[in-house]
C-alpha cells in the first residue's frame, strides 16, 4: 500500500498480493536487461563470426560481473531506504539519495580508469581465444568508457526500489532495450562493426536510460526532501551504506571471479568450448530471472517489515516468495535439461557451439531447482541488514567448491561441460545448507 506521500510501505495488509505486484515490474525490468545481452549476442551470432560470438561472451561476463558488483554494492541504498520507510522515517531519504549519488559518482571514476587503461590485460587474464583476443579486448575498453553511466543506472534503480517503486525503472530499461536493439541491428547488421558496435550500442542506450531516471526521479523527489546540496560526503550515511553493500558487492564479485575463473577454464579448451559456454550463460541468465527478480524485492519489502519489528511478517514473505519461484524452477528446469538446443540456438546459428552449450546446460538444469531457494535466502538476508553472512556463504560456494570441483571435472578425459557445469549446483547445495543453518540461529535469537 502507498502512504499520503506515495512511497508504498509492504509493513501492513496481506502479503501475497502485494509481493507479486512489486515483483513483476522487477522481474519485467531483469528480462529487458538480459535483453542487453542477449541481443547483442543474437546480433552477433547472425552477423558476427565465431570470434565475435566469443569476444562478447567472454567480454560481456567480465562487465556482468563488475555491474553486478555494482549493483549489489548499491543494495546497501536500498536496505538503508527501506528501513527508513520502515521506521516511518521518510524524511531522511534524500540525505540517503544524496551522499549515495557522491559515493557512486567516486566508484563509478574508479572503475572507468581501471577498465578503460587495464582492457588488455584484461582479456589477457580472461584467457580469451586468440583468434578473439583484439576483439574481447576492444568490447572492455568500450564498455569500460561508459562505466560511470552504468554505475548510475544500478544506483538509481536502487533508490527507485528502496522507495518500493519498482515500475518506474522497468519504464526505463524497456526504453534503454529498444534503443539497444536498434543500435545493435544498425552496427552490426548495417555497418559491419561487428564486436565493437555491440559495445557501443550497449553504452549509448544505457545513457539514454540514466537520462530519463534522472528526469523521473527528480518528480519523484517531491515524496521527500531533496536538493543539490544533499549531494554530499556525509560520513555516518555513507558508512551505513558501505555496511550494508559492501559484504554483498564483495560476494558477487567474488562469485563472478569464479565464473570467470570457469570462463577461463573452458576457454583453455578451444573455441567452440568457449562459444558454447558464453551461449549456455546467456540463456542461464534468463532462466534464473524468477529467482532473481525475487531477490531482490525480498530485500525491499523484508527490510522495511525488519526495520518495523515486524519479525513474523518477514518469515512469513521470505516463504511466500521460496513457494512462487519453486513453481518457476520446475519449469526451468524441464525446458534447460530436455530443450537445451532450441534455446542455445536462439543466440548461435554454429551447430557444433549449440550442441556444446546445450551440454552445459544440462547440469544448470538441476540448478533452477536449488536456486528456487538459495536467492530467495539472499534476498531475505539482504533484506533483514545480514549481508557479511551473505558475503561469507557465497565465497564459500564459490572457491571451495565450485571453482575447484570445475577445475577437476576440466581435467577429466573425456573433456564434458555438461561435468564441468555440475559444479555450479553442488556449491549452491552446500549454500543452501548454510543458509538453513543461519536462519534456525536467527529465529531463536528472536524468540529468546
Amino acid at each position: 500500500m502507498a502512504d499520503s506521500k506515495g512511497i508504498k510501505n509492504f509493513t501492513k495488509g496481506p502479503i501475497l498480493v502485494p509481493l507479486i505486484r512489486f515483483a513483476l515490474p522487477v522481474l519485467f525490468a531483469l528480462i529487458l536487461q538480459a535483453m542487453y545481452g542477449a541481443v547483442d549476442l543474437l546480433v552477433v551470432g547472425k552477423y558476427g563470426t565465431a570470434a565475435d560470438v566469443s569476444a562478447v561472451s567472454t567480454g560481456s561476463q567480465l562487465m556482468t560481473t563488475i555491474t553486478g558488483m555494482i549493483a549489489s554494492f548499491s543494495m546497501g541504498t536500498t536496505i538503508l531506504l527501506g528501513q527508513q520507510i520502515g521506521q516511518d522515517r521518510s524524511e531522511d531519504a534524500g540525505k540517503t539519495v544524496g551522499a549515495s549519488i557522491f559515493l557512486f559518482f567516486l566508484t563509478g571514476c574508479v572503475v572507468t580508469i581501471l577498465l578503460s587503461a587495464g582492457n588488455r590485460i584484461l582479456a589477457t587474464i580472461m584467457h580469451a581465444p586468440a583468434e578473439a583476443y583484439v576483439k574481447t579486448a576492444h568490447y572492455i575498453l568500450i564498455c569500460g568508457i561508459g562505466s560511470l553511466i552504468i554505475i548510475f543506472y544500478n544506483l538509481i534503480g536502487a533508490i527507485f526500489r528502496g522507495l518500493g517503486d519498482s515500475r518506474t525503472p522497468l519504464i526505463t530499461v524497456g526504453i534503454a532495450c529498444v534503443v539497444n536493439i536498434i543500435g545493435d541491428l544498425l552496427m552490426c547488421g548495417v555497418l559491419s562493426m561487428g564486436t565493437e558496435g555491440v559495445a557501443l550500442a550497449t553504452v549509448a542506450a544505457q545513457t539514454i536510460s540514466v537520462v530519463i531516471s534522472v528526469i523521473l526521479i527528480r518528480k519523484k523527489a517531491s515524496v521527500f526532501a531533496f536538493s543539490k546540496k544533499d549531494i554530499r560526503f556525509d560520513r555516518g550515511i555513507i558508512r551505513r551504506v558501505v555496511t550494508f553493500g559492501a559484504p554483498v558487492a564483495i560476494q558477487d564479485f567474488l562469485v563472478g571471479i569464479s565464473f570467470l575463473v570457469i570462463a577461463a577454464i573452458v576457454n583453455t579448451l578451444g573455441l567452440i568450448p568457449s562459444a558454447g559456454v558464453g551461449v549456455a550463460e546467456k540463456v542461464c541468465v534468463f532462466i534464473m530471472l524468477i529467482p532473481s527478480a525475487f531477490m531482490q524485492s525480498l530485500a525491499a519489502v523484508v527490510s522495511q517489515n525488519y526495520g518495523a519489528g515486524k519479525y513474523d511478517r518477514a518469515f512469513k514473505t521470505l516463504r511466500i516468495a521460496i513457494g512462487l519461484s519453486i513453481i518457476a524452477g520446475v519449469t526451468m528446469c524441464y525446458l534447460t535439461f530436455f530443450h537445451g538446443n532450441l534455446l542455445a540456438g536462439i543466440f548461435s546459428k554454429d551447430a557444433d557451439v549449440v550442441l556444446a552449450a546445450a551440454d552445459y546446460l544440462k547440469a544448470y538444469a538441476i540448478d533452477c531447482l536449488l536456486t528456487a531457494f538459495l536467492f530467495c535466502f539472499v534476498g531475505f538476508y539482504n533484506g533483514i541488514g545480514r549481508t557479511g553472512f551473505v558475503m561469507v556463504q557465497g565465497i564459500c560456494g564459490a572457491f571451495l567448491v565450485r571453482v575447484p570441483l570445475s577445475f577437476l571435472f576440466s581435467r577429466m578425459t573425456p573433456v564434458s561441460l555438461f561435468r564441468i557445469g555440475l559444479a555450479t549446483p553442488c556449491s549452491t547445495t552446500v549454500q543452501i545448507v548454510l543458509c538453513f543453518i543461519v536462519l534456525l540461529r536467527i529465529k531463536k535469537e528472536i524468540n529468546e
